[in-house]
């Protein structure tokens, strides 16, 4: 079985070419920040003209570096949302015009779902399992029990942790991307020298917050005179560690207490998946790895590639839908925002 992937949910045009063995033939990911970056973040009408100007140059040359044609494909799939519905239709009518021309299988895939689905690429996975999503615009944690069933044990009441990142980079007057900044200058800092509150921990429920951090940064930069030119740089380094050992312990205390309603619920000790653009920071990838020791469970965490967007996890989503016959029609319309719980309706 061979499937393209098509990712055009954000800032990242991607394609990619799977198989069902899990071999990526090929996975390309052409990034927009340097349109971006002079408006400190994403700017939908940019991304969504970007995704079109370039998304047929990269399915092309996907599907030369996997050496394939199209008639070996057995499946075309793409994000069909949530995401920027302006850069969602450019890759669900791309996808949809391929499976048309070629009597292919089209394949809606729920962006989440293929973060969800993202470590059963990589390893061999069964259901079901715990999953810790953390991206830009999602915080959740899910017991993934099937292809297309889901169920929330938690989210964010407010802000996405990726989003927090992303805003107190700015607050810190770090560059874009946010994620990245912060963890770099983090590492340069003191994580103790500023006492920053750690919402909802200890609580029992396994909801997140970080609204209230985000803003305990804001009035920490305010007094360090943050960013403004001449500022005590060390001074952003401190404020930098000390933000994501707070989000950190947050994380840790929710899958920590996860972990116990899931062995309650499926009578096993995780396996604890992490996935999702946040996923690719080392300190908190550190931090869940001895909570999932400590619980009886491993962590489990794609490859850095595979945490960011791309194609390869809508391909491989595509073909885990595939293989249980569950195939789009090619009116399907594309939706800006999508719950996974709005999956169960399509499951096998």
């Amino acid at each position: 079985m061979i499937v393209l992937g098509i990712e055009t949910s954000c800032d990242e045009t991607a394609a990619a070419v799977v198989t069902g063995e899990r071999e990526i033939r090929s996975n390309l990911v052409l990034s927009q920040l340097a349109e971006h970056r002079p408006y400190g973040g994403i700017v939908p009408e940019i991304a969504a003209r970007s995704h079109l100007d370039h998304l047929d140059g990269l399915v092309a040359r996907a599907m030369d570096d996997a050496g394939a044609g199209f008639d070996d494909l057995d499946g075309v799939a793409a994000t069909a949302g949530p995401g920027l519905i302006g850069g969602v239709f450019v890759g669900v009518m791309t996808a949809k015009a391929i499976a048309l021309a070629r009597g292919l299988p089209f394949l809606a895939v729920n962006h989440l779902e293929g973060h969800a689905l993202s470590v059963r690429l990589t390893e061999d996975l069964a259901f079901p399992y715990l999953l810790l999503l953390i991206s830009g615009g999602h915080c959740q944690l899910l017991a993934v029990e099937e292809v297309g069933r889901y169920r929330r044990l938690g989210g964010t009441i407010d802000d996405a942790v990726g989003e927090a990142f992303d805003k107190s980079a700015k607050l810190l007057g770090l560059p874009y991307p946010g994620g990245p900044a912060v963890e770099r200058a983090a590492e340069m800092g003191d994580p103790a020298r500023f006492d920053l509150p750690r919402p909802l921990i200890g609580r029992d429920t396994l909801d997140f917050s970080f609204s209230g951090l985000k803003t305990a940064v804001r009035h920490k930069a305010r007094e360090l005179g943050l960013p403004a030119p001449g500022a005590d740089p060390q001074a952003a380094n401190d404020l930098a560690a000390g933000f994501q050992a707070a989000v950190g312990d947050v994380l840790a205390d929710r899958c920590r207490r996860a972990l116990a309603r899931f062995q309650e619920d499926y009578d096993r000790a995780g396996p604890l998946v992490v996935a999702g653009g946040v996923a690719a920071n080392s300190f908190l990838r550190g931090r869940l790895a001895d909570v999932a020791e400590a619980g009886g469970a491993r962590l489990l965490a794609p490859p850095q590639a595979l945490c960011t967007d791309n194609a390869a996890m809508i391909a491989w989503a595509g073909i885990e839908r595939l293989a249980r016959g569950l195939t789009d029609p090619l009116d399907f319309a594309p939706r800006p925002r999508w719950p996974l719980e709005e999956l169960v309706g399509r499951a096998a």
